[in-house]
């Protein structure tokens, strides 16, 4: 079976622990799930839209990243199948890799195995786990192996190559993708649908309007959503206070931030927080 985005998925709905085949395709949303993501692409890789930044994945090297930093597909060359694995983030971490990879996963790097000399080893290792993930006791061997190739992979083989490619330029991108790239690059300031209309040079309501329609949220939704991601982030990788951390993602007062916070996650940022370190 072969898995394409689905764009009806909640917000934050786990995938749990797989290892799947994937098709690429256009996401006109992005996908946000507390998972560690690791992409094998054999032969043609697919550019992302991460945090406002064109990530170009490259194909034949492992790539790790953390799902809870909003990623989407906004570019591929072929519609060949590529692997897919999510790890549970609290499994994650009990992993205890060495913490400059974990830290950097953290702070929403995108991580590259360093060469291209173990990807013939690498789609042996992703065609077993495939078969075997669902599958009992061959789903321990599996994890077992999951858990070494990023060991592997933690001790100093990979790269992150996420700073060697630009923000998207206006002439390459459409109208919504600028909207989505300018809440991206500036969720963190007190900006207003007014001020996103301005950036890109729309007027305020129009662009509300086809932001909607293509992302299913509103402007002012998509902010909220924006910061309360971040603010996940903040939770697990900081020891900041959370009225702290309520401002440093943009939200002038901690009653808004812990209502938005609720509503989104289900619980609060304390009971967030005191989950991952329970997990750790």
């Amino acid at each position: 079976m072969i898995n394409t985005f689905d764009e009806s998925r909640n917000e934050f709905k786990p995938y749990g622990l797989t290892c799947e085949l994937w098709s690429p395709s256009i996401m006109r949303k992005h996908d946000r799930h507390n998972e560690i993501e690791i992409n094998f692409f054999p032969e043609v890789g697919i550019t992302y839209l991460i945090q406002g930044n064109k990530v170009v994945v490259p194909p034949k090297k492992l790539t790790v990243f953390w799902g809870l930093i909003p990623h989407q597909i906004i570019d591929f060359n072929n519609d060949k199948p590529y692997y897919v694995c999510t790890v549970p983030f609290s499994l994650f971490l009990e992993w205890k890799l060495s913490v400059p990879f974990v830290d950097r996963l953290l702070k929403g790097d995108v991580l590259f195995e360093a060469s291209e000399e173990r990807s013939k080893y690498d789609e042996y290792l992703f065609k077993n786990w495939l078969a075997d993930i669902n599958v009992n006791e061959a789903a321990e061997v599996a994890l077992l192996e999951i858990h070494a190739r990023l060991r592997r992979m933690s001790i100093g083989n990979y790269s992150s190559e996420k700073k060697e490619y630009p923000s998207l330029q206006s002439n390459e991108i459409s109208q919504v993708e600028r909207i989505a790239i300018f809440i991206a690059q500036n969720y963190s300031d007190p900006i207003k649908v007014s001020s996103i209309g301005q950036a890109v040079g729309l007027n305020p309501d129009h662009a509300n309007s086809i932001f909607k329609r293509t992302f299913g949220s509103t402007l002012s939704e998509y902010i909220t959503e924006e910061r309360i991601s971040h603010a996940q982030r903040k939770l697990v990788a900081t020891d900041k206070s959370i009225t702290d951390i309520a401002f440093d993602c943009g939200f002038n007062s901690i009653s808004r931030f812990n209502a938005a916070f609720l509503k989104i996650n289900g619980c609060t940022p304390r009971e967030f927080r005191k989950r991952y370190l329970l997990n750790r």
